[in-house]
């Protein structure tokens, strides 16, 4: 939504223009990343629904040496029930993690017969018990692995389905991050998403773009950064120490949904009061819709507490959404939550009130 420039200084102004003008017709790549236990089918049905996504990846699927059934990859990624997109039209790429080259090709030929729009592979999870059972970032230690995982996985897709993977910097270094990237992309990956941080580094400021720049300039395949983008004016700082215009975004994404739209018209200004206004009273009926989606998924228990830390990441940005979290915070129930919603202007329709009380 457009809005004024506000107080930003004219040279800023003039700077982000420039960008702007820069960018003019050239499609910058924006993908919608997974956060386990927040962003997930729900969660990105109502952000692709504001819009400005290429496309969202979703929730790993665990591949631990059994052959997952159909059932499972349509638990994690229930999109693939409607050609692999969001309500809103978004393809959604299933991300799967495992370390057994042999056991990650059976499971992604699985897989394939449910027609995903892409395939993605997680090499950047830094949680301990993931890591433990040799999963996700830790692997960074064995680009040979990383090689043969790649290798085999695209070995097993059919031809013209999309392999992505997504990497940290390193575990506890980057000093084989290039050498990853390498392995992934000789492996058969067809675009890499950097997380600019080592698995020891976990979600801790800063993000090193500077090292998304010396993996872009080794490798032949799309380059994607990611980390510490939460406004505009961070993606025109990545985009100017990375030397690349795509982006994933994740926390920056839930905690201000009109992110992508605005990087995508070239509005890289911060909104003002009215604009961000205008985007909550637009965020309203998405929120009501998202309690609803969360009832039908998680025990009525749960279900507050999904709602309080999308909440408490909109109030980052929103003044409107910090008033709310503040009265949500105590309550534990979701009739409760779905009375104070209503309070707050958030429509709350028949079919959210009877999934509440249910």
């Amino acid at each position: 939504m457009p809005g004024p420039l506000g107080c930003v200084a004219g040279a800023t102004i003039a700077a982000f223009a420039a960008l702007a003008a820069m960018f003019s017709g050239v499609w910058v790549r924006l993908l919608l990343a997974p956060m386990e236990g927040l962003l997930d089918d729900v969660l990105r049905a109502a952000l692709t629904r504001v819009g400005g996504y290429d496309h969202a990846v979703s929730e790993f699927a665990r591949v631990s040496g059994t052959v997952l059934p159909e059932r499972f990859f349509r638990r994690i990624v229930p999109e693939l029930d409607h050609g692999g997109r969001t309500a809103a039209g978004t393809p959604v790429h299933v991300q799967m993690l495992g370390s057994d080259p042999a056991c990650m090709a059976v499971n992604a030929a699985r897989l394939a017969r449910l027609n995903p729009p892409g395939v993605d592979l997680n090499f950047g999870c830094p949680a301990p018990t993931v890591n433990r059972h040799r999963g996700g970032a830790v692997l960074l230690d064995e680009p040979e692995l990383l090689w043969r995982i790649t290798q085999a996985v695209g070995g097993a897709l059919p031809a013209g389905l999309a392999l992505s993977a997504k990497m940290r910097l390193g575990v506890n270094d980057p000093a084989r991050a290039v050498e990853c990237a390498q392995a992934l992309v000789d492996g058969g990956a067809q675009l890499l998403v950097v997380h600019a941080r080592t698995k020891a580094d976990g979600y801790r400021p800063p993000a090193h773009w500077e090292w998304v720049a010396r993996i872009a300039e080794a490798v032949p395949v799309p380059v994607v950064a990611n980390g510490e983008v939460w406004s505009a004016q961070d993606w025109v700082r990545c985009r100017e120490v990375s030397g690349v215009a795509d982006v994933m975004l994740g926390r920056g994404a839930v905690a201000d949904p009109f992110l992508a739209q605005r990087i995508r018209a070239g509005r890289l200004h911060e909104p003002d009061a009215a604009e961000r206004e205008r985007e909550w009273q637009a965020l309203q009926p998405l929120i009501g819709a998202f309690v609803c989606g969360v009832q039908r998924k998680v025990e009525a228990r749960h279900a507050p507490g999904r709602l309080k830390q999308w909440v408490h990441m909109l109030a980052r940005k929103h003044e409107r959404a910090r008033a709310l979290f503040a009265c949500i915070r105590p309550l534990r129930t979701l009739p409760e939550v779905v009375a104070e919603l209503g309070r707050h202007g958030i429509p709350c329709d028949a079919p959210a009130i009877a999934c509440a009380q249910t």
